[in-house]
């Protein structure tokens, strides 16, 4: 898997795949509402990768950013992108389902366009477990995947779509719902997908 995402990250640029965006409004969003202003909150951007999530962040003043992503290029090209402001942001190259976070690390968890690649249960079991090892209690969980009417495949890989409750679902009772949208995103290539947000809390008991 990653070697598949070195080589699309290798060959496109970064304004060249399905889900880029300049500027993404609805995760930016919900990670305010979720830290309440809080700049010293500890965010991880899991598959951020070449994302501009970590710019907007940085621009707002968010001060405790790490991006996470499967594919070293992806990385390598956010932090060109940022120049000597990537000094401040914490980079990790790993696979979600395999990595090991310290316990109760990060006080939001978001995660724009991973999950729904996730097409082996048990991935997505060791994904969740890592989420609620990760995140400390009481703190915040936004996951976006595509919706119901969503593309079926990405980049050549299937996926599984996903309506709000339903992705609620595969992370169970310790995460509180608190809110879900639907997003209709414009690829760069003049096309629509429909996205579908969660954002949740994980119940202090979840240990």
């Amino acid at each position: 898997m990653q070697a598949h995402w070195e080589q699309v990250y290798e060959s496109k640029a970064p304004d060249q795949v399905s889900w880029f965006s300049p500027h993404l409004e609805t995760s930016l969003s919900l990670v305010e509402r979720a830290t309440g202003g809080n700049l010293s909150a500890s965010i991880v951007d899991v598959g951020g990768g070449a994302s501009t999530l970590v710019d907007d962040l940085l621009d707002r003043g968010y001060r405790n950013i790490t991006v996470l992503d499967i594919s070293q290029n992806a990385l390598e090209t956010a932090k060109k992108r940022l120049s000597q402001r990537a000094e401040s942001v914490q980079w990790v190259q790993a696979d979600v389902t395999q990595a090991a976070f310290p316990p109760h690390s990060f006080d939001l968890w978001h995660d724009r366009a991973v999950f729904h690649f996730l097409t082996n249960p048990g991935d997505r079991t060791a994904y969740v477990r890592n989420v609620v090892s990760a995140v400390k209690p009481g703190g915040h969980v936004v996951v976006s995947t595509f919706g119901p009417e969503g593309p079926v495949k990405c980049s050549g890989l299937d996926v599984i779509r996903y309506d709000a409750a339903a992705l609620h679902q595969q992370f169970g009772a310790s995460f509180r719902l608190i809110a879900s949208r639907k997003e209709i995103h414009q690829t760069p290539f003049g096309t629509t997908q429909q996205f579908v947000y969660c954002y949740c809390t994980l119940e202090p008991s979840a240990r």
